[in-house]
């Protein structure tokens, strides 16, 4: 059973430094082996991937373009009459990955029309998404890359988000059938959206290619005050034989504010219970002289 592995998501850590080659930087020096950044593309991508060589990261993750974000745009993969921004997004997001040896995209779904019932359109923006996966399972599979889909939670963060469940995500693909599309699992939104998560976990893990983690409902760190237990959904994942990389996708308490930072890591594994926590979470009261010396 491995310990997990923790990717820094620059997109929302380290919100304190201009641009990314300076969050790369900055999560190299914290311990991190990797690093997620959802849309890469104001930066040249080898200037990007300059940067984490020299920080020593692995990029395992980035998004296809939002598409237009004046619009209200986020995403495009199911949306009607977008289906040839979308390929130019995708065609966009294999060049950065192959710059910055990423082997994973996730494939935004995007919004419900301004206007339109969920329910009225649903068959039709399916209809596009598979068509969109299809070919962008081709064009994947050209470059060895594996596309994810994201359920994004419809009660919180974007009321009109055209995926939002893992059944939804899993049941489309299941139609689509190609082996390098898979699920990407974030437990803020599942959570969420369905709850259960242990069942959840269980039950989609083998269709999984990345996970994430924020705590609910303020989106923050996992040792924040909220609803999830991380170090029981830690302990679940590494009992279920989960060996990719979690991403740490959440809003940071002050500058930089890591609990997951591997620099900040007892060095244990989810088993551990010492004065630090699992993974690094930060213990909710000081540690006394003593139980510092014990662990040092």
């Amino acid at each position: 059973m491995a310990p997990l592995r923790f990717s820094a998501n620059l997109s929302w850590l380290f919100p304190e430094l201009s641009g990314f080659p300076a969050r790369l930087r900055a999560a190299g020096s914290l311990g991190f082996e990797a690093a997620e950044i959802g849309w890469p593309y104001a930066e040249p991508p080898e200037a990007l991937a300059r940067a984490a060589r020299e920080a020593g990261l692995r990029v395992v993750l980035i998004n296809t373009p939002p598409g237009d974000r004046e619009k209200g745009e986020n995403g495009l993969g199911a949306v009607p009459g977008r289906q040839a921004a979308f390929r130019e997004g995708l065609e966009q997001a294999v060049l950065y990955a192959k710059a910055l040896d990423c082997s994973r995209i996730h494939l935004m779904a995007g919004r419900v029309p301004k206007g339109a019932d969920r329910a009225a359109v649903r068959s039709e923006m399916e209809i596009v998404f598979l068509e969109n996966l299809r070919h962008a399972a081709e064009v994947l599979a050209q470059e060895n890359l594996v596309g994810l889909l994201e359920p994004i939670n419809t009660r919180i963060t974007d009321p009109r988000y055209f995926l939002d469940t893992p059944q939804q995500a899993a049941a489309i693909l299941q139609k689509v059938g190609r082996p390098n599309l898979q699920l990407q699992m974030d437990l803020f939104h599942w959570q969420i959206m369905d709850g259960n998560l242990t069942g959840n976990v269980r039950e989609f893990l083998p269709i999984v290619g990345h996970v994430q983690v924020a705590q609910v409902p303020g989106r923050g760190e996992p040792d924040s005050p909220g609803e999830l237990n991380f170090s029981y959904l830690f302990q679940l994942l590494e009992d279920e034989g989960y060996t990719g990389f979690v991403g740490c996708e959440y809003q940071p308490r002050g500058e930089g504010g890591l609990s997951l930072a591997p620099g900040k890591a007892s060095g244990g594994t989810v088993s551990d219970r010492g004065c630090l926590p699992p993974h690094g979470l930060r213990c909710c009261t000081p540690c006394s002289p003593q139980e510092t010396q014990q662990r040092a």
